[in-house]
């Protein structure tokens, strides 16, 4: 039998944590009953468009018809069976599938290694780079080298290459190995000389450092889109040279596409864009349209045989108990089925070209125009927009976001939002039509508008 929704709120205020909230958070945690396609039906019947895609993974809407067979047909057959020692045809199938998808002409990447999180996806890259090192004699390049505004996750070792001021990690300080953190990306469009500095400081933090008794190993870096460290923006070319850095200084590339993978950015891979491949990639979110936790971090030949040696450490040393999980596996090669029809290319440009229409006037309001309830309080910014991705940055003399405002407004617009620190943004799913984007980017300017009151 349901509970009604006030003892679901009661239970979960009794005993649950929520990302990133104390145990009694003003902000109250809203029961959901349901979701299919675009939207989330709350408990009391109310429905939202997910404005969010769920954090980034449900790309592809909620309960994609091809996503629940592949789930249904998986359960019946085999939900999970441990790794060691055995394989399978769904983990199998995916590994071969996710190499081809993700090498391109400027490299391969055909091992992989599954996991069930984003966060342990990276904690293996860095492994993966650490190992490499021993493995091509080099053990003093223990240290990676990244840039401010990075978020990687919440575990041990991608806390230490985020944003150590500016980030969500600051009370770990002392408890992290300290990594190297060149200054953040200049923004997109920028320029080439911005652009070539930034790169030849980069370099020669790099040198510098080869040059101590730490080394780098290798550099870690969100190629195009920064994500919750704060949805900045730059350049593909930016990538391709850090790419070009990394090959003259003999520093593995490790990019973090968690959010950025599967069609987000308006191509299949960040990477992609800027024309380069990586030595270490890592995915997650999207992999399985949101249906699951799950991750995949893939690498090159190269880097997999200097850890097969005996100083590499002979094999990558992790194991996660869930790794290669076949319901996983099985709902991923069907989200695979999904981004290779390349359905989403369309939908994505169509979705970008109306989120710059719906937040055109706040993208005036940030350069001085009046807009509105903004008109003359200097609360925007930045707006920007890329791919399926809609961002307004409020000014820093605002502050942060009032969360419990901000939910109530966007709920009032039919729409499901979820802001953090001073930034008011969207990545809606790509089988969203025009009207609820439409609907969307009105709750955002909302928001904004109600902020601008405070």
């Amino acid at each position: 039998m349901m509970q009604d929704p006030s003892t679901i709120a009661a239970l979960d205020r009794a005993h649950v944590w929520h990302p990133y909230e104390p145990r009694h958070s003003p902000n109250p945690q809203i029961p959901v009953a349901s979701t299919e396609g675009t939207h989330i039906t709350l408990h009391d019947g109310t429905r939202l468009i997910d404005g969010m895609s769920s954090w980034w993974s449900a790309c592809h809407g909620h309960g994609h018809p091809h996503l629940k067979e592949a789930a249904h047909r998986q359960i019946d057959q085999m939900s999970h069976v441990m790794f060691g020692g055995l394989t399978h045809e769904p983990a199998a199938q995916l590994a071969h599938r996710l190499s081809r998808l993700c090498s391109s002409t400027t490299g391969e990447l055909p091992h992989v290694f599954f996991s069930d999180s984003g966060s342990v996806s990276v904690e293996v890259a860095l492994k993966m780079a650490l190992q490499f090192q021993r493995g091509v004699h080099k053990p003093f390049k223990d240290r990676f080298l990244t840039w401010r505004n990075g978020y990687h996750g919440d575990t041990q070792g991608p806390m230490s290459v985020c944003d150590p001021e500016g980030g969500m990690h600051a009370l770990w300080e002392g408890t992290l190995t300290r990594q190297v953190f060149v200054p953040a990306p200049p923004p997109r469009g920028c320029g080439a000389r911005a652009r070539e500095e930034f790169l030849d400081a980069t370099r020669a933090t790099i040198e510098r450092h080869n040059a101590s008794e730490h080394g780098i190993a290798a550099v870690v870096i969100e190629p195009i889109v920064q994500g919750a460290g704060g949805m900045r923006f730059h350049d593909a070319e930016l990538v391709a040279g850090m790419r070009e850095v990394c090959n003259s200084t003999g520093t593995l590339l490790i990019l973090d596409e968690i959010a950025t993978g599967f069609g987000r950015t308006g191509e299949t891979f960040a990477c992609h864009a800027a024309g380069i491949a990586p030595d270490i990639l890592c995915l997650g979110k999207a992999l399985t349209g949101g249906f699951m936790s799950f991750a995949a971090t893939l690498t090159t030949d190269r880097v997999a045989r200097s850890i097969e040696t005996a100083e590499g450490g002979g094999a990558l040393m992790h194991g996660p108990t869930f790794m290669g999980n076949p319901l996983a596996c099985a709902v991923g090669n069907a989200a695979l089925d999904l981004v290779e029809s390349e359905y989403w290319r369309p939908q994505v440009a169509m979705i970008e070209r109306e989120l710059r229409r719906g937040l055109e006037p706040l993208m005036a309001s940030g350069r001085g125009v009046d807009s509105g309830a903004v008109r003359g309080r200097g609360i925007v910014a930045d707006a920007r927009v890329l791919g399926a991705i809609g961002v307004v940055e409020l000014s820093a003399e605002h502050g942060g976001v009032d969360m419990r405002t901000a939910t109530r407004v966007a709920i009032e617009h039919g729409v499901w939002l979820r802001p953090f620190g001073r930034l008011v943004y969207a990545m809606p799913p790509f089988v969203c039509d025009e009207a609820e984007i439409a609907s969307i980017c009105a709750a955002i300017r909302a928001v904004v508008e109600e902020e601008a009151k405070n």
